[in-house]
This record gives structure tokens, sequence and C-alpha cells, in this order.
């Protein structure tokens, strides 16, 4: 027999009403009591009647994460923190990739009957933000660059481009080349670490040779290994590479070692991401993290912000980030 409302408010000492306010998230609930129903909704694995609560408050209790690249490093986590994140506010999530050109019949704008979408990508497509603004469904951005109408929790890029810099500066290195920024791009996500790269370098009074900042057109392992190569041919070789993702770290240490460089000894390498590959690459890479928890409470609470108060200018946050320094930005040789 399904758990019901009465259940959860007699495991949890409370009444039925008090339980169906803390599973619709109205605010006049102390934080011991809803502490309380939630544990007690986690235990008895109750599971809120959806239909009963569209036809009362005309939500769902469901929000859509929108992912722009099903297999980018880091991804597994941060859904697994939307997923935390949403039930503790009483909702479900529905992941679903974006097909950037799914033809005239497939709507654009992810899974419909959702109250919110929460879409994982620097670069919001803009089809997908067309579209949930036509039909006002809060949109949340988690990413650094793209369309100015959503509320966002992103990696402030500059700072944390301008924290990698520094952070090769500090082993030692003087010759700091970089890849990822994106031919011709005067903003979108790669703009703010060209900037924040370009900043720290000159404020360490050195200079930037022709060739040092290196294009790539995706972030692919490949990208990297191919700008990597060109750098290791520069007549003025690096001795460091800071790297726009954690994706182009790994494929620039792979062409160091095909370039016969030792990494750290010959050149340092940093990315930006902590994927799960760069901790356990050979050797393992240094990287720029921003916390999946923190981007994932602040994205759904920014939604159901928004689904409260759909008027209210757009947020803008930045996520907190540190260096986890590893193997690749070890003491040169």
């Amino acid at each position: 027999m399904a758990t019901t409302l009465r259940d959860v408010a007699r495991h949890a000492r409370v009444s039925v009403k008090t339980v169906s306010n803390v599973v619709n998230d109205h605010p006049h609930v102390s934080d011991d009591v809803r502490r309380r129903v939630r544990e007690a909704v986690r235990a008895l694995g109750y599971r809120p009647n959806l239909a009963a609560r569209t036809l009362r408050t005309g939500r769902t209790g469901l929000l859509a994460l929108v992912v722009a690249d099903v297999e980018a490093p880091g991804l597994q986590g941060l859904a697994r923190e939307v997923v935390r994140a949403a039930t503790s506010q009483g909702f479900r999530v529905v992941v679903e990739p974006h097909v950037p050109d799914p033809g005239p019949a497939a709507p654009p704008a992810g899974p419909p009957g959702v109250d919110a979408v929460l879409v994982a990508t620097d670069v919001a497509p803009a089809g997908l933000v067309d579209a949930r603004f036509g039909t006002g469904i809060p949109l949340v951005l988690l990413g650094e660059g793209g369309d100015p109408r959503g509320d966002r929790v992103a990696l402030d890029g500059a700072q944390a481009a301008a924290d990698a810099t520094e952070h090769l500066l500090r082993t030692g290195r003087r010759r700091i080349a970089a890849i990822g920024a994106r031919p011709g791009e005067a903003t979108g996500p790669a703009q703010p670490r060209t900037l924040g790269y370009r900043r720290a370098v000159r404020r360490a009074g050195l200079d930037l040779p022709a060739g040092y900042l290196r294009t790539t057109a995706q972030h692919r392992y490949e990208d990297g290994y191919r700008a990597a190569l060109r750098l290791f041919a520069h007549e003025h070789r690096p001795d460091a590479v800071f790297c726009y993702s954690d994706r182009l770290a790994i494929g620039a240490l792979r062409a160091a070692a095909d370039a016969g460089l030792r990494v750290p000894a010959d050149v340092a390498v940093i990315g930006i991401g902590d994927s799960a590959e760069g901790r356990y690459s050979q050797p393992t890479l240094t990287s720029v993290s921003a916390d999946p928890a923190f981007l994932a409470r602040t994205a759904v609470a920014l939604a159901v912000a928004r689904l409260d108060r759909p008027d209210a200018p757009p947020a803008r946050i930045a996520a907190p980030h540190a260096i986890l320094p590893r193997e690749s930005t070890g003491p040169a040789g």
C-alpha cells in the first residue's frame, strides 16, 4: 500500500496540513519541523500524487535538467547534486540531452509539463531559451556565457583563469601559454577566461609571445592535443600551459608525452573542471574546481524563487572555486 500524507504526519509527529506545507515548499514552516518531515518522507518512501498536486497548485513538481553534452566531465556529479537539491525542495528531476537541430516536429524547449528548466551548458541554446521565455517557464543557466535573460549560477571564469595562471607563476613558470580561446570571439564563455589569463600575465610583468594564446573550435581532447603540439614546437617553447577545460588539458598531457616532454619537469599543465579523468591521468592533473553541490543548490533555489517571483530581475551568482594541486604542476626540472 502506498504511503500517505497521514503516514508521514504520524511518523514526524505533526499534522497532515504541516506535511502538505513542507511537501509543497510553503515558507512558513520552522527549520526543525521541515527537517523532521523530510526525514519521514525519506524513511517511508513517500511520493506525492503529482496529478493532485497539479490540480491544487498548478505545478507538476518536475524540474528539467537539460544538458548539451552528456559526456561532459563532471556532469554526472552535477546531475546527482541537482537531484539531491531538488528532492529536498519537493521536486523530481528529468534529465534530457539537448539536440541542436531536432527538426520541425520536435519541441526545442525540453520535456513538457515541467515547472522550470535548468540548462547545464556554457552557452544556452537560443531556441531553447526563446521557447522557454515564450511560455513563461523559469530558466536557470549553469554556465558562464550565453543569453542574459535567465537566472544564472556559474564559475567566475575570469577569476578562475587568473587564479590558475597565478598558480603556475607561483611554481616558478614564466613562459605560460593558454589553450581554449574561441576564434573571433568577443563575448561568450571562453572570453572571461582569456581576460583572466591575460590579466594575470600582465600583472606579473611578463610578455605574451605571438602564438601563445591558442584558439580551439571546441573543447575536445583532440583540440587540446593539436593546440599543445603547436605550442611545443614554438621557438620559445612554453614551460606551462593553462587550459580552459580538463578535456583540453588531458589532450595537452598526451601531446607533451608524444613531444618527448616531461610533465611537470619540462612543462606544467593545469585545467578547469576537476574531471574524473584528470584525477586518474598520468600524471594527475591540477585543476580548478567549482563546487557542484553549490551550483546545484543555487540553481534549484533560483528556479523555485522564480516560480514565486516571475517578474524579479535576473539573478547572477558566482560559484566559489578552488585550485586542486596535483602532479601536473609540480616542481620544474
